[in-house]
């Protein structure tokens, strides 16, 4: 979940990046790059896949600049499957798709796979598909993502879930990236899963390390997004990401 995340979050810094690469040097057909990241609690769409506790993750990406494919895997702790009673404490995610741009405006699409090891989730599968979409213009972009099967546990009946990402990605001085983000989840089939959430923050890229600084909430329903009655995931937090890609 959080790799998309990510690469939202720093679009504007590796946009810089790839503008200055491609006055120094050509870029290679085959770009191949590998990314490290900590953070004190992993959120995807808001919702805290850690309990509120610090995630350790890593990934891989390779894209062929002539064509704009891409493919990738990117891995992380995770905890509310153990909250709900299941077994699995890791989360892959395995995506593939084509980006580039038209007229000065961009675009992605793609597929990814939320795959959960040993998946031992009560009643059903949280392994999930989804199709994605999105296209920007300078620092603004609109996402859509739906599900093609059950949506990350919430049972039969949910393929069909989407969610809606509004952001931009902003420098405002010295490379410091203003981030603003606004989302929109339906879990089709179950009304009371459906929730809104928000990001802003700051992202920097050091040199040594890629730093983003962040506030993000939801107003997800406090009983549905407790899952074990271990304590409500959707509560407004800071979220504080160190990210290394080399």
């Amino acid at each position: 979940m959080k790799k998309i995340i990510i690469a939202s979050a720093i679009a504007g810094i590796f946009a810089g990046q790839a503008a200055y690469a491609a006055d120094a040097a050509p870029a290679s057909d085959h770009a191949v790059s590998f990314n490290v990241g900590v953070t004190n609690d992993y959120r995807f769409r808001g919702i805290s896949q850690t309990r509120m506790k610090p995630a350790i993750s890593a990934g891989a990406d390779y894209t062929n600049n002539p064509t704009g494919l891409y493919v990738g895997t990117w891995a992380s702790n995770v905890e509310w499957i153990k909250d709900s009673g299941g077994d699995a404490t890791v989360e892959l995610d395995l995506y593939g798709g084509k980006r580039g741009e038209i007229n000065g405006v961009s675009y992605d699409v793609g597929l990814i796979r939320y795959y959960y090891p040993s998946n031992a989730y009560p009643g059903s599968s949280a392994n999930t598909t989804e199709a994605y979409g999105q296209v920007g213009y300078g620092p603004v972009y609109v996402k859509y993502s739906q599900s093609l099967t059950n949506f990350i546990g919430w049972g039969n009946g949910t393929d069909g879930s989407n969610y809606i990402d509004v952001g931009a990605n902003q420098e405002i001085k010295d490379g410091y990236i203003l981030n603003l983000h606004y989302g929109k989840q339906v879990v089709k089939n179950l009304s009371a899963a459906d929730y809104s959430d928000w990001k802003v923050g700051v992202t920097k890229d050091f040199g040594l390390a890629v730093v983003a600084v962040s506030v993000v909430g939801t107003d997800a329903d406090k009983t549905t997004y407790d899952f074990g009655g271990r304590g409500y995931l959707g509560g407004t937090a800071g979220v504080v990401t160190v990210t290394k890609t080399f």
